[in-house]
Parts: C-alpha cells; sequence; structure tokens
C-alpha cells in the first residue's frame, strides 16, 4: 500500500479471521472491485468509498495528529528576580511532532513574548583606512558613553571591538616596502595595512574597550571600497575567538566606503572560494591573501546559522549601497553617521530598538513535497497572512504575540523516514524543533498474514484485505507464475470477441483477467472486462461531461432525473419557459429541454413575448383611450362601437398613475401624442376577462406657443452683429490691402537709383563763345 496513504482504504472487517477459506478474501476483492480495475483502486476518499458501498467498519481511514513534546512556558518576570540566562524562554512550545497525511495540514501555533532584562552582545567593527581618521577619535570614548546607555536597556551588556582595512596584496594596497610599514603619504603616521584584526573580545568592562581603542592606528589602502565582507564572516564564524554568548547578538560595521565581493579578489590573483571558516591567529585574520571575498548570500546564511543582526552605521553618500544590502540581509538595518561618527550611540540605539521590535519566523529547509503556511496574531488585533503572516512588528518588552502555522504534506518521502525541520527567529538563540512522521500505510499493513492460504494456497500476504503476491507470483490471488503469463490461452481471454487488441489497448493481460490502465486522473477509470468501458468518453455538453447533470457509465450518459439526451444537456423542468403572465412561452410555442421554441416567427425571446414588428400595447389602444377620454381622436365618432370592453379612471396627478408593481396583473404604462402635438399619459392592464383597465391623466400636456418678441429680437440683433462683422471684415482687408501698397512703394523707393550731381534735361542759360582769334591781350 505504499504511496496510496493520501486516501482512506477499503479493507478487511474489524472481526476478521485468518482461518475462513477464500471466498471470503473474494468477497473482499471481488465484489467491492469492478471488473478489470486494479487492488490499488480500494485506496479512494471517504465519500468515494461510501458510494461505492463499502462498509464503514472496512475502512481503515488513518489521521493526522500533533503531539507537544516539550512546551516550556514563556519566561515571566517576578519582581526585581532576575532569571538565569539558560532559564529564560521566549518562545512556545519548544518540540512537536507532526503525523502528516498527504493532503491533510496539521496547525499548531507557537507564542513568542519578548523577555525583559534579556542580554545583548554587541561587537564594534570599524573601517581604519585613512578616511576614517577623525571618527576613530570619537570612537574612542564609546565604550563608556554606549555602556550607559545600554544599561537602560539591559543591565547584562558586553561590548567588543575590531578593525578591518583591506586585503594584503595588490592592487589593494602598495607593497613596496616603505609602504607596507607606512601606507600614508606625507608626514602622516600610520600602523601597516591589515585585513581584519580582533582589537577586544566582547567584555563588560567599557574602560578597557576605551584604553585599547585609544591605542589604534589609522591605516591606508589604494582602492575605494574596502575589505569589510572579509571582516564581517570572521567575526560570524569565530564565536570562540570574538566571546560571543547564545544571547542578543549585534554587529555595528562602521564605514565611510563600500565593499568588495566574490569576484573581486580576481583583481589580486584569488580565485579560491570564501571557505566560511575561522582563521584567527593572534587575533589577525591570515588567510585574506588566499581566499576571495565571501558573497552576499554567504554572508547571510552565516550571519543567520550564528544569530547575528548587523547594524550598517555608514555615511550619507553610501546609504543607498548598503540599504539595498539591507533587503538581501533579513534582520539587519542602515542608519546614517555623521561625518565624525559623532552620532553613532543614537544611531545604534535606534537601529537596535527597530531590529528587536520586529520578529519574523523562518524555517530550515523544507523535505520534499512539504509546504507550510503562516499566520500572525499581533497587537491591536492585527492579523497577517501570506508573507505577512511570518511576521509581528511594534513589539515591546513583554509583549506577547502568536503564529498559527500549517504544515501540509503532498507526498511521502521516497524513504518513508521522519524528517526534522527548526522554525526560529532570526537574531534570536532559540528555536521550535518539529519532527515530520508521514503516514504512507494504512494500519492494517503492519497486520499481514504472510503466506496466507487465501492467497492461492500461501502464494503470498493477506494484506489490508488483499493479497500481496510473493516474488515470481502474480494475479489478484497470485494464482500465477510469471512464467505463465506470456501464454497464447491465456491473452485469448483478454480479447474481445476474438479481436487483436488485447485488454482494448487500455491494459494488461495478467493470468487471463485484465489489469486496467490508470490514468492521471484519478477520477478517470478504465473498467470491464476487457477494459473496453471508461467514464470519462461520453458526450459533453457546455464542455462538461454528460452536461453536469449525469455520469459517465462504460461511455454512456446516465442522466440525473428531469434529464435527459445523450449528454444530459435537455432539461424536463419547463419553469424556465413560463411568461409573465403564467402561460408556457407565452401561448405562443413549445418547451423543449427548458427552452421556448417559438411557432409564430413573428415571436421570440426566452418566452416567446417579444415581437419587435408588432404594434404596441399602447399605440394599440391609443385611439380608443383618446375618444373615452378627451373625445377627440380617429375613433370619436365611432367610439361607442369599437372600443367596449375599457374601464377607464381617470387621475389629477402623473405621479397618481398605478404602476406595474401595484398589481400582480402586468400593467404598461404609456405616452401617447394626439393631432394637437399635445402628450397624454396612461396606464393599461389587460384583466383576464379581457376588460381593459385604463388610467389616464385628466389633463394633455401641451407644449406653450412660441414667444414673438424674444424671436424677432433675436433675428434683428443677429442681421446687425452679421452686419457689424462683415464691415469690420471688410475693414480689415482694406488695412492690409494699403499697408501692403505702401511697403511695396517703400521697397521701389528703395531700390531707385537718382544721381543727385546733375539733373539730366536740365539746360543753363548761358552760352560761353571762345573767340579763337584771342590771346588774351
Amino acid at each position: 500500500m505504499m504511496g496510496f496513504g493520501v486516501s482512506p482504504c477499503c479493507t478487511k472487517p474489524r472481526n476478521y479471521n485468518p482461518a475462513f477459506s477464500q471466498p471470503l478474501v473474494f468477497f473482499l476483492i471481488q465484489k467491492f472491485l469492478q471488473v478489470g480495475e486494479s487492488k490499488s483502486a480500494r485506496c479512494d476518499d471517504l465519500k468515494s468509498l461510501k458510494e461505492r458501498k463499502c462498509d464503514e467498519v472496512k475502512i481503515e481511514n488513518p489521521r493526522g495528529e500533533v503531539t507537544i513534546l516539550k512546551n516550556k512556558p514563556v519566561t515571566v518576570r517576578v519582581g526585581n528576580v532576575k532569571p538565569k540566562l539558560n532559564e529564560i524562554t521566549q518562545i512556545q512550545p519548544q518540540k512537536l511532532s507532526l503525523k502528516l497525511r498527504s493532503g491533510e495540514p496539521q496547525t499548531f501555533k507557537l507564542k513568542f513574548k519578548r523577555a525583559e532584562d534579556y542580554p545583548i552582545d554587541l561587537y564594534y567593527l570599524m573601517d581604519l583606512s585613512f578616511s576614517m581618521k577623525d571618527d576613530l577619535e570619537n570612537v574612542k570614548n564609546l565604550g563608556t558613553d554606549l555602556m550607559k546607555e545600554m544599561k537602560k536597556i539591559t543591565s547584562d551588556f558586553r561590548i567588543g571591538f575590531g578593525s578591518f582595512v583591506e586585503k594584503t596584496v595588490m592592487p589593494y594596497i602598495s607593497t613596496t616596502p616603505a609602504k607596507l610599514l607606512n601606507p600614508c603619504s606625507g608626514n602622516q603616521n600610520c600602523t601597516s595595512p591589515f585585513s581584519y584584526k580582533n582589537v577586544l573580545n566582547l567584555t563588560d568592562d567599557g574602560d578597557k574597550f576605551n584604553n585599547l581603542v585609544s591605542q589604534q592606528q589609522i591605516s591606508g589602502n589604494l582602492d575605494s571600497p574596502e575589505g569589510g565582507f572579509d571582516a564581517i564572516m570572521q567575526v560570524a564564524v569565530c564565536e570562540e575567538q570574538i566571546g560571543w554568548r547564545n544571547v542578543t547578538r549585534l554587529l555595528v560595521f562602521s564605514t565611510d566606503a563600500g565593499f568588495h565581493f566574490a569576484g573581486d579578489g580576481k583583481l589580486g590573483g584569488i580565485v579560491l572560494p570564501n571557505d566560511g571558516k575561522c582563521h584567527l591567529e593572534n587575533n589577525f585574520y591570515t588567510m585574506s591573501h588566499y581566499y576571495d571575498y565571501p558573497s552576499i548570500a554567504h554572508l547571510v546564511q552565516k550571519l543567520g546559522d550564528h544569530n547575528i543582526q548587523t547594524i550598517f552605521a555608514v555615511t550619507e553618500e553610501f546609504q543607498p549601497v548598503y540599504k539595498e544590502l539591507k533587503n538581501l540581509i533579513p534582520k539587519s538595518a542602515v542608519g546614517t553617521l555623521s561625518s565624525n561618527s559623532s552620532n553613532v550611540i543614537k544611531l545604534i540605539i535606534d537601529a537596535y530598538n527597530s531590529l528587536s521590535s520586529e520578529v519574523i519566523l523562518e524555517n530550515t529547509k523544507l523535505p520534499e513535497g512539504v509546504f507550510l503556511s503562516y499566520k500572525s496574531f499581533c497587537k491591536n488585533n492585527v492579523v497577517g497572512t501570506g508573507d505577512n503572516g511570518r511576521k509581528c512588528s511594534n513589539i515591546s518588552i513583554g509583549d506577547e504575540v502568536e503564529f498559527e502555522i500549517s504544515v501540509t504534506s503532498q507526498k511521502c518521502p521516497s524513504n518513508g523516514k521522519p524528517e526534522t525541520i527548526n522554525i526560529k527567529l532570526p537574531g534570536f538563540s532559540e528555536f521550535v524543533e518539529v519532527v515530520l512522521n508521514f503516514i504512507c500505510d494504512c494500519d492494517c499493513a503492519a497486520t499481514g498474514v504472510p503466506n496466507s492460504p487465501e492467497c492461492n494456497k500461501g502464494s503470498g500476504t493477506l494484506e489490508c484485505g488483499a493479497c500481496k503476491c510473493n516474488e515470481g507470483q502474480i494475479g489478484q490471488f497470485c494464482e500465477c507464475s510469471q512464467d505463465e503469463v506470456q501464454t497464447n490461452d491465456m491473452d485469448a481471454n483478454c480479447r474481445k470477441d476474438n479481436g487483436t487488441d488485447i485488454c482494448s489497448n487500455n491494459g494488461e493481460c495478467v493470468c487471463g483477467t485484465c489489469i486496467c490502465k490508470k490514468r492521471e486522473n484519478p477520477a478517470e477509470v478504465y473498467s470491464g472486462k476487457y477494459c473496453d468501458c471508461d467514464n470519462f468518453n461520453c458526450d459533453r455538453s457546455n464542455n462538461k461531461l454528460c452536461g453536469g447533470h449525469g455520469r459517465c457509465e462504460c461511455r454512456k450518459c446516465i442522466c440525473d432525473a428531469n434529464y435527459t439526451g445523450n449528454a444530459c444537456e435537455c432539461s424536463m423542468d419547463s419553469s424556465t419557459c413560463l411568461a409573465k403572465n403564467g402561460q408556457e412561452c407565452n401561448g405562443r410555442g413549445k418547451c423543449e429541454c427548458g427552452v421556448c421554441k417559438c411557432s409564430d416567427s413573428k415571436f421570440q425571446g426566452p418566452t416567446c413575448e417579444l415581437c419587435p414588428t408588432c404594434p404596441g400595447v399602447c399605440t394599440e389602444h391609443k385611439d380608443c383611450v383618446q375618444c373615452l377620454a378627451f373625445k377627440t381622436g380617429e375613433k370619436k365618432d365611432t367610439c361607442q362601437q369599437e372600443c367596449t370592453k375599457y374601464k377607464l379612471e381617470k387621475v389629477t396627478e402623473r405621479e397618481r398613475l398605478p404602476q406595474p408593481t401595484d398589481e400582480p396583473i402586468p400593467r404598461a404604462i404609456c405616452k401617447e401624442r394626439d393631432e394637437n402635438d399635445c402628450w397624454f399619459y396612461f396606464t393599461l392592464a389587460v384583466q383576464e376577462d379581457d376588460t381593459k383597465q385604463v388610467h389616464v391623466l385628466e389633463k394633455p400636456e401641451c407644449p406653450a406657443g412660441p414667444d414673438i418678441i424674444p424671436i424677432v429680437a433675436g433675428v434683428v440683433a443677429g442681421i446687425v452683429m452679421i452686419g457689424l462683422a462683415l464691415l469690420l471684415i471688410w475693414k480689415l482687408l482694406m488695412i492690409i490691402h494699403d499697408r501692403r501698397e505702401f511697403a511695396k512703394f517703400e521697397k521701389e523707393k528703395m531700390n531707385a537709383i537718382w544721381d543727385t550731381g546733375e539733373n539730366p534735361i536740365y539746360k543753363s542759360a548761358v552760352t560761353t563763345v571762345v573767340n579763337p582769334k584771342y590771346e588774351g591781350k
């Protein structure tokens, strides 16, 4: 029965006795199974088994359960008595065992309460490259000042200090002998470069912190990004050297630059990936030249494994970079560091309060096919689901929140062995251990009868009411040997009507009996002696098998009551064909399969009540209502003869006209126009004796005559305005024309060439004659 734990099993009676003969087994197996069905068909959902007449006393239906193995209450502080560290409990329960049946979720609750006066370890990791020179001066008194502030939060606080610069190879630092001794230029006195140095283990002595930090010197490197990731990795994995306790762990990372990460080591010829192990000797990281920088994912893993919460204290310039990094590292925060680190204490306090006020649940890797869902019940009755179901925010000291966790297994593991997962809170050392036990067999599988006489005289084990054959034997009762199953005589029993197809190509012949194939959809099955029947190849209607109103048996629909047709598509219920007047199809058609087939082509609609080409009710009765109410209209002279069976009543206001919803009789609301263009309103209802009940508004609504004076005034004003507009247009055109002519004249004037020295047509009045004989004497 391995692999069928998802479904209940139809098995042997509770009072089963192995001494019973084979007919009992035949009853258990053969009577329940259809011809051609395999033994696995005995496992199904509970409803299906009952529908197939499996007696409830024969049904094995194992259920999952939750068992709490360790349930120590969360710590409640009494008075001023401080509990010991190993006695503090913030999460309850601590260990559970779950029995999981495929597809059936098991749910349990976790309680979390933030403990008062919980111890804190804080390690300050500082960039000591030259650009952090002024910051070092302010950090030298950090120990006692921070100790004083943190004592307000917890009485058990320890602080440590470490520093980093860069890998000690080119091109990160200069490797010339002089620069290795003093990497700074000018008269600056700097210490030799290093990758990471653990200056002070975690201690509760603030003065010692101040003394050791005051002895530190600035160093230097060549490139802007620093080797901070190397330092973070060593701080995380070197627990003993740093002195981490199993308490709240905070790592403050202070820098004014970016960071190198995995792959950047190739610039210095370093290609070996970071191994994530501790390499501190004499408090110095000694393998920076050998291993590459760690990747972000590697850091996330190690920080999570060691429950370290990171606070990035960086300058304004690098805020965007480290905020992106914060999104990748759970339980981390980013604070803006002033240019000289003067605000570092406030930054640490604010970041700690932010981190400690949020609780997030995480789980270790889940076995294949296992899924978890979370639901949170936080402060102020805030309920979270989905991703928000993993966390609660704004939690103060002493607050208590709950989480509801559902575990679902979709399949049994291949080895069937129990699996263990842990649910933990990043930043906290406590976790919940959950042991998963998978239900993959019915209980009766453990009480099988080996070599049972009911299984062909001991050829198999009688297990859960069916024979599980020994090696070399097959068949429903293990009655055949594997060496005999391919004989022609046996195959002949599996061919329908002496055809060529064995088991209709839908199964295999085992011991002369067809065992039908299984389909991917367990609801679809082949059946029959020759596997020639199935329950999924029947006619469909509206894309539903048997129209959704029947069941498919051997490729034929067996319809539910009040349905007929090959695909059970025809409803025998005529209520959908009733018109408003209570008649079937309005008396103008027949009801077929719940739909009206109108006999008169003029009528249409679901109940043959619509007639687009027919005159309306109002138009049909307009003339009679007009002559009866107002003595006008086309029938005013023949009103008494043609307009009989009318019961007319006048009303003074339109609001008093009866509405269609006021009475059970269908009523039409009408608005018609008479020969004087006046509107008259009435309602009409035809009673069972064909009497027309009419309510009519006693005064027609006639349009008022036109007001002559405004019309004449408007026409005159329009003519005047048009005349003025035409005059203005003419005047504008004339101005434009004159300006163009003037401009043309000016242009010709400028282009003309005038001889201002002498007029060519001028003739002087004086004539000078020279005497040729005159010698000037």
